[in-house]
């Protein structure tokens, strides 16, 4: 029985290097500032399904319609029965409104940032040029802008309206100021709460939820204690238990700077003043610096 040689002529003597064409980049390194930008504006795009799939934009762009279809409807009657006043304050629009714009929160937040911790990819924008500051600011002028456009749109529709119903000028532009002041700090305020909520876990689900009940649940609570305060006469504490809910927090500052009527069991009565809307201030600006605060030391803890 023969043996067969091993067939050489097939093993290459010589190794061979081809060139494929990869270049080095010699362009201009754009930065922090630039990729900080970038992902703001992803971010912002993203909160709306912009760039995104056909599914994604189902739902943000249902409750924007939502949000601004009502604005439509009162413009109309106010253009057509030619009213001298809207049948709602700008104030009390987004408080009305509330339900929707915590479920865009509860939607979005998580969207944004759940799906960075799931995947890992939160160390490798940290790697290069993007630093931990960037992500965050980026992340939270995002939140807060996709809000303050869904928030800031039904007024501007209000306002157009109030000017082709021939309303005063100078009246609707100050209650147009005030509107837009008391939907700004509402956006900080949710939008930084809603990534605190979804950034504590990588799974959306229970970023959600987390959003929801912290928005929702809260000011269910306190309206009814505020109902049992005002029901055994102690109109006093009413004032005080609206600061442990994000929304009768911004209610409590436009109550008492911005002119806006109170929602609060027992009216006027009821509304906090000068002195403890100033409390109720300071709570909604520490809140919006803790919330940026936790941002900050969590992402510290992820980007190792």
């Amino acid at each position: 029985m023969s043996s067969q040689a091993p067939d050489t002529a097939r093993t290459p003597e010589t190794t061979q290097i081809h060139n494929i064409g990869y270049r080095g980049y010699d362009g201009p390194r754009l930065g922090r500032a630039a990729a900080r930008r970038a992902l703001f504006s992803q971010s912002l795009r993203g909160a709306y399904g912009l760039g995104r799939s056909a599914r994604s934009k189902v739902l943000p762009m249902l409750l924007f319609a939502v949000m601004c279809v009502p604005a439509l409807i009162i413009v109309a009657v106010a253009v057509v029965t030619k009213s001298s006043k809207l049948a709602i304050e700008y104030t009390q629009y987004a408080i009305f409104l509330q339900m929707v714009i915590a479920i865009f929160v509860a939607a979005q937040a998580p969207q944004s940032v759940s799906r960075d911790l799931r995947f890992r990819t939160v160390p490798l924008y940290f790697a290069r040029p993007i630093e931990r500051v960037d992500y965050v600011l980026a992340k939270f002028g995002a939140m807060a802008s996709a809000m303050f456009i869904l928030t800031a749109s039904p007024l501007l529709i209000l306002f157009i309206g109030s000017l082709l119903a021939k309303m005063d000028f100078a009246e609707q532009a100050e209650m147009l100021g005030q509107g837009l002041a008391s939907v700004t700090l509402l956006s900080l305020l949710f939008g930084g709460i809603g990534l605190v909520m979804a950034a504590l876990t990588p799974r959306r689900g229970f970023g959600v939820a987390a959003v929801i009940a912290t928005l929702v649940i809260s000011y269910g609570a306190v309206s009814t204690l505020q109902g049992i305060a005002y029901g055994t006469d102690n109109v006093g504490a009413v004032k005080w238990i609206g600061l442990f809910s994000p929304i009768t927090l911004i209610g409590g500052v436009q109550d008492a700077f911005l002119g806006a009527p109170t929602a609060a069991p027992g009216g006027e009565a009821a509304a906090p003043g000068a002195g403890v809307g100033v409390v109720y201030l300071l709570v909604v600006l520490a809140l919006i610096a803790g919330s940026y605060g936790v941002l900050m030391r969590r992402y510290r803890k992820v980007g190792l």
